[in-house]
């Protein structure tokens, strides 16, 4: 599943082929999505894309009369294409734009979306999100004061999107990894000192990713590309059974929160 780092990457490919230009044309060839597609999505046509923009896992694209509201699901990807480029299995909609290009969404399991919000409202999935992690507002008092008489394991308080947006499984596993923090612990009984670091380690892990991410920018001009994903080096994640890099331990997985996790018993605690 694209976490935030894919769709941040996501929203700097896009960004430049959008912003600036004139929306001709919503083309949907399939409604049944996350949420069927409403009839509104076509009130951007005729208008300029004022920006495009990211909140949590939701790209945002702005217009005078209303925001397109997009997210990739599980399986969701976006190009940057010629209109005219044939379509194939499981193109569900173009954002066809005046200069020939179109902004095409595929996605095969049809966990995706695409909505329309209108000037001065805010759909219902933005009402309770915390913080983005990337910024000021995200920070390890915050984090501590939340997490006070929290029972439940730490890697799943830091998911919470409550807490804060955006810190999906695989950085989780990451973030705590570096910080050293075991993640069966129960949230309530990590101090102050150590949510300092974990909170250090998730904006990290999250600037790194996107960094990397960088490299597959050109992606989303090609026909052919397959943006939203790339290599980076994984501590932890997906590794159980091999040596940790740092104390050679074999990392361990178990499920938490129906998500599997990875640790280091040794380096973590």
């Amino acid at each position: 599943m694209p976490e935030l780092p894919e769709v941040e990457v996501s929203r700097l490919g896009v960004s430049p082929h959008l912003i600036g230009n004139t929306i001709t044309q919503v083309v949907v060839r399939e409604r049944r999505m996350r949420w069927p597609i409403p009839e509104e999505v076509s009130k951007v046509e005729g208008q300029k894309v004022i920006a495009v923009k990211r909140r949590a896992k939701y790209l945002l694209i702005e217009t005078a009369t209303g925001t397109l509201i997009l997210h990739l699901g599980m399986s969701g990807k976006l190009r940057v294409i010629e209109a005219t480029t044939p379509v194939v299995k499981h193109d569900h909609v173009d954002i066809v734009l005046n200069t020939g290009k179109c902004l095409r969404l595929n996605d095969p399991r049809r966990f995706g979306a695409v909505l329309f919000q209108a000037p001065n409202t805010q759909q219902a999935m933005f009402n309770n999100l915390g913080p983005e992690p990337l910024t000021d507002d995200f920070d390890d008092k915050r984090l501590f004061s939340l997490s006070r008489n929290r029972k439940g394991p730490v890697k799943n308080f830091i998911m919470d999107n409550a807490i804060v947006v955006g810190v999906g499984n695989i950085y989780a596993n990451e973030a705590l990894f570096l910080a050293g923090i075991d993640p069966r612990r129960a949230a309530g009984n990590i101090s102050a000192a150590r949510y300092k670091a974990l909170t250090a380690t998730i904006k990290q892990v999250l600037a790194k990713a996107i960094e990397q991410g960088g490299t597959t920018l050109k992606d989303f001009a090609q026909t052919d590309g397959k943006p939203g994903y790339f290599a980076q080096h994984l501590n932890v994640y997906g590794r159980k059974g091999e040596p940790c890099e740092v104390c050679g331990n074999a990392i361990e997985s178990k499920v938490i929160g129906q998500r599997n996790t990875f640790f280091c018993t040794r380096c973590q605690r």
